[in-house]
């Protein structure tokens, strides 16, 4: 009987569809959800008291599936489903919704009704919002950026009718005023990122602020769907990293290296994870990796490694690599814009000082356009694409990584734009092209695969990746035998990395 409250209303289910739908907002679908509350103790399904919060309420889908089980645990204590219908939406399940749309679809999803006191809300409350919030609050700009999220006031300083993205849980210091209650589990998909006022589509990740301002509450049980980009940091996500990768309160991390495997037809730099932080847990990481049908799992400490290795076959391979700071190749790899030169540069046609390598092809460009990397101009350069060879890091269609995409040797005299970074340096022609050789093997694009978790490519992708002897070539063959790696693991690096030569469309 307790099904029938959402099972009669909602077939085909409507959060699936828009789930399925391309958008900067990025939908859960049920069965994601359902997978979360899986992971959950299910007895929290049969108690009373067990009080749920979702604060980033896109469409409500999290706060439905919760009242199902909830409808299904609780028939036993209130065995009338009015009784027990209003008991569970009154005191059971909260939420804050991240718009005023949002927070009208929550509430139709929960209540069936837009209005929690309106005709046809399934329990009768006496405001309009019930449990499910949305309250519009400002910015706090403070030198153009705003003190509690980041964003550009710039971007973002708008007028009340247009929706300004200041989001209600990450614009406050004290999040548990918002309810003034405890909360036994927290379970969100929050937004991922706004817009930084940069060039282009720059933006920054917000998602972690939602995690970290959720460890206020200190629930009992902290479960979000988030992008993977955190295993490596960068761009406002080291001590976010640093502090998930310490955490032996994290029981469970579930990793889809391919985001369209968790949200179909989205694409997500990096894939997404969802993990539980369990208030009363101390240990290891119940660890599971999913890529191209397969998976994996361990149990592990998250902080093995700098950043997360998240394909667990990785391990026994970088292990036996041995690597050491000193002994990482990523000692020779440059910052980025070696030449000081901008990708919208493309040279002349007729004549320069040195040749410039763009996007484009190929110009000239006079000595004075190059203000930085000076000291490499006359040498032997191993020049790579600053991006991987993945539309946002995500495998081709049989489940393969060709990870560096142009991988070229240019010459003394040869300098490149932005769009490229310059991986090696040296005095001689043989040199370089064995360096590059090395680079094209898929020993090398494998140990640099586990530490990109986006499409962009810099110094410390290179950590796993050991420094050899370019005084020859090398091949896979050659490097699975000095590194002692078994048939297994020889499989495993074969089966995920493409061929690749010397070279690359630029």
């Amino acid at each position: 009987m307790a099904n029938n409250l959402y099972n009669t209303m909602y077939n085909p289910d409507v959060l699936s569809c828009i789930a399925n739908l391309s958008n900067d907002e990025v939908f859960t679908p049920p069965e994601l959800v359902n997978q979360l509350l899986d992971m959950l103790p299910q007895d929290l399904f049969k108690s009373p008291d067990t009080t749920f919060l979702d604060p980033a309420c896109k469409t409500g889908v999290f706060l439905r599936e919760i009242a199902k089980r909830l409808l299904v645990g609780l028939e036993p204590i209130y065995p009338d489903l009015q009784e027990r219908t209003d008991h569970i939406f009154k005191h059971q399940l909260y939420g804050i919704a991240i718009t005023e749309l949002t927070s009208h679809l929550s509430r139709r999803s929960l209540y069936c009704s837009k209005t929690a006191n309106g005709n046809y809300s399934v329990t009768k409350f006496d405001t309009i919002d019930g449990n499910i919030r949305y309250k519009n609050v400002n910015h706090r700009w403070v030198g153009g950026k705003c003190a509690f999220c980041g964003a550009s006031q710039q971007e973002y300083d708008r007028s009340n009718d247009l929706e300004t993205h200041a989001y209600e849980l990450i614009h406050t210091t004290r999040p548990e005023e918002i309810f003034n209650m405890k909360f036994d589990v927290i379970i969100s998909n929050p937004p991922y990122q706004l817009s930084d006022g940069g060039n282009g589509a720059s933006a920054m990740p917000i998602y972690q602020k939602f995690v970290e301002q959720a460890k206020k509450l200190n629930p009992r049980y902290l479960t979000m769907i988030i992008p993977a980009r955190w295993y490596a940091g960068g761009k406002g996500l080291d001590e976010f990293r640093e502090t998930m990768l310490k955490d032996s309160h994290i029981s469970h991390l579930v990793d889809y290296v391919n985001a369209k495997d968790c949200f179909p037809g989205i694409s997500i730099g990096g894939g997404v994870c969802y993990f539980l932080r369990e208030k009363d847990y101390e240990g290891k990481c119940h660890y599971i990796n999913i890529h191209d049908g397969n998976e994996s799992e361990s149990y592990r400490k998250l902080n093995e490694y700098p950043v997360f290795v998240r394909y667990n076959e990785a391990i026994s391979i970088i292990e036996k690599v041995g690597i050491t700071e000193a002994g990482s190749f990523s000692k020779y790899v440059g910052s980025r814009n070696p030449f000081g030169i901008p990708s919208s540069a493309r040279g002349n046609k007729d004549k320069g000082d040195y040749i410039l390598h763009s996007s484009a092809g190929t110009g000239f460009i006079p000595k004075s356009d190059v203000t930085q990397g000076i000291v490499n101009v006359e040498k032997y350069k191993v020049m790579i694409s600053k991006v991987t060879a993945e539309h946002a890091g995500e495998p081709d269609k049989s489940g393969m990584f060709g990870v560096l995409s142009t991988t070229k040797v240019l010459k003394p005299k040869e300098v490149c734009t932005d769009s490229y970074l310059v991986a090696y340096a040296c005095d001689t022609e043989q040199e370089a092209v064995n360096c590059a050789t090395y680079m094209c093997t898929k020993f090398f694009r494998f140990l640099l695969l586990q530490a990109v978790t986006s499409i962009n490519l810099s110094k410390d992708k290179f950590q796993f990746v050991p420094d050899e002897d370019f005084s020859h070539d090398w091949t896979d063959e050659m490097l699975y035998k000095k590194y002692k790696l078994n048939e297994e693991e020889i499989a495993f690096i074969e089966n995920m990395i493409k061929e690749k030569s010397i070279g690359g469309d630029e």
